[in-house]
């Protein structure tokens, strides 16, 4: 395609999408899937040109900020708390699932090698972070059930990608050292958190030195690529090491951001990672013909891959019960022999584990890099993308409906601090600054109205902390005033500006005032 072609083809895609989200939202869809479809559905509109994925390019543009969204917002006290069955869910199962996937494989295709096999299971073992992160996003599940679901997605990835190298190199070499491929993930997994670590220090360094707001948000944008294309050409993962810069990231933007800076690179990148992952779902599906053309079209694969393809995608699905059963059984087991650190999870929430194993864009990019001379190379790409549209559509589309049925309760216990508390003690700091302020070094009161205003900031916050829903019932209704206030106030200000009596730049500059204001009294107001 001409380059010209590929720029007014991305903007139909764009346009697609904004109509797919409206579609998805108006029949309660998971955006994920309607996208999914609409893009398998695009892909043979007649006429439109044929669109090939690089897949080496996919992972480079779309992985890093995907992985690096998730990790900056992951709750990293619960990310540690649960790192064991987050590493069990990483490794564990997507070794598991490969080895299932690998042995149902060749005994439903005898003549496909044992490495090639297990190279199908490397592709389609690992669940996705995309397609996680579009799903769960929407649902509300227990905290530890996120945890594990999140700290899955941000590391199986590679997992996933180190089985399929060795697993290819086997077939093609016909040779396999289980010790060396041991000792190489592990190589591959500490190098990863070194180069996650280097790039972190060094956009420390940086972002502290810069001080123009749009040169840090800049900078931080690019430490997703940074630290993955680092971590790849030093020949290490690039997925530990930007999931590791993600969670230094998420640590410290805290106490190195300013306020401006935290509020514009939040919507940047919100919209950012938005059109992102709309994208990998719907070029997914657009991406379609091109494989189904390259194996002989539709009919080929209904006479000649149609078992092996659902042997595939029913043996995905029930090993990641039969994993996570068995490893909750075995917690529990430990637990009654007196372990009390051993916490299972409960049949309620194993089940919505289990269930959550949507594959997405890694699947595909890996599928794509099979080399011609592989050996089933055609039927590993058709059961990748019947894996990812089986768990994607079936998976994601019913979660939703699942956890309302199965009510998994959230066993984590809670912080000793609520919102309303935490609330007041900030109130309470807030006001003891001040009133170290207030005065003159004489003694004389300089600042009354301020030191008026954060005491009774202070003592309402402590009310609002002892009972919060009755305080909030009349909070609400001096809220909404404020609101038709603060409406009334734009209107005159259009109004005038409209008439011409003030210039734009006065315009601006009060509108984003009045904007600061009603963004503060929104989130006070709550729902």
């Amino acid at each position: 395609m001409h380059p010209v072609e590929i720029f007014e083809l991305v903007l139909v895609l764009l346009a697609v999408v904004v109509a797919l989200h409206w579609v998805a939202r108006r029949l309660r869809l998971p955006p994920a899937t309607a996208l999914l479809v609409g893009g398998g559905v695009l892909a043979f509109v007649p006429r439109l040109p044929p669109f090939a994925i690089d897949p080496s390019l996919i992972l480079v543009l779309f992985l890093p900020p995907l992985l690096m969204d998730g990790a900056y917002f992951t709750a990293f006290g619960r990310f540690r708390r649960h790192l064991p069955g987050i590493l069990s869910l990483a490794v564990g199962a997507v070794v598991f699932t490969t080895l299932g996937v690998g042995v149902v494989a060749h005994w439903l295709v005898p003549s496909l090698p044992w490495a090639a096999c297990f190279a199908l299971g490397a592709i389609v073992s690992p669940p996705d972070a995309v397609s996680a992160r579009a799903v769960l996003q929407r649902v509300k599940i227990p905290r530890r059930l996120s945890a594990l679901l999140e700290g899955e997605s941000l590391l199986n990835d590679a997992t996933g990608l180190v089985l399929f190298r060795f697993a290819v190199a086997a077939t093609l070499s016909g040779a396999f050292d289980a010790g060396a491929a041991v000792s190489n993930f592990v190589f591959l997994a500490l190098g990863g958190i070194i180069a996650g670590l280097a790039v972190s220090a060094m956009w420390i360094f940086v972002v502290r030195r810069l001080g123009d707001q749009t040169l840090i948000i800049m900078a931080s944008t690019l430490m997703c690529w940074v630290a993955y294309i680092v971590g790849e050409a030093a020949h290490v993962s690039g997925v530990i090491a930007t999931v590791v810069a993600g969670l230094v990231l998420g640590w410290y933007q805290h106490v190195i951001f300013p306020a401006q800076v935290r509020l514009r690179g939040s919507a940047f990148w919100e919209t950012m990672v938005f059109v992102l992952e709309a994208l990998v779902f719907i070029l997914i599906g657009f991406s379609l013909r091109g494989v189904l053309d390259r194996v002989g079209g539709i009919e080929a694969v209904s006479n000649t891959m149609a078992v092996p393809v659902l042997g595939v995608v029913f043996t995905v699905t029930v090993t990641r019960f039969v994993w996570v059963f068995g490893v909750d059984g075995l917690l529990a087991a430990l637990r009654s022999m007196g372990l009390k650190r051993a916490r299972p999870l409960g049949l309620r929430q194993a089940t919505v584990l289990s269930w959550a194993g949507m594959r997405g864009v890694v699947t595909l990019a890996v599928a794509l890099t099979l080399p011609a001379s592989m050996p089933g190379r055609d039927l590993m790409l058709v059961t990748a993308f019947a894996v990812i549209f089986a768990t994607v559509v079936m998976q994601g589309t019913s979660l939703g409906w699942l956890i309302n049925v199965v009510r998994p309760v959230d066993q984590d216990a809670l912080a000793k601090m609520h919102l309303a508390a935490s609330e007041a003690a900030i109130a309470r700091a807030m006001a003891e600054a001040v009133e170290l302020h207030a005065y003159a070094p004489d003694g004389t009161l300089i600042h009354p109205r301020l030191l008026e205003e954060y005491r009774k900031r202070s003592e309402v916050t402590t009310r609002y902390a002892e009972d919060a829903d009755v305080f909030m019932e009349g909070v609400r209704a001096h809220f909404d005033v404020v609101l038709i206030a603060l409406a009334a106030g734009r209107n005159e200000l259009i109004r005038i500006h409209r008439a011409g009596l003030i210039e734009d730049e006065v315009l601006h500059e009060l509108e984003r005032d009045l904007d600061v204001e009603e963004l503060r009294i929104i989130l006070q107001r709550g729902n």
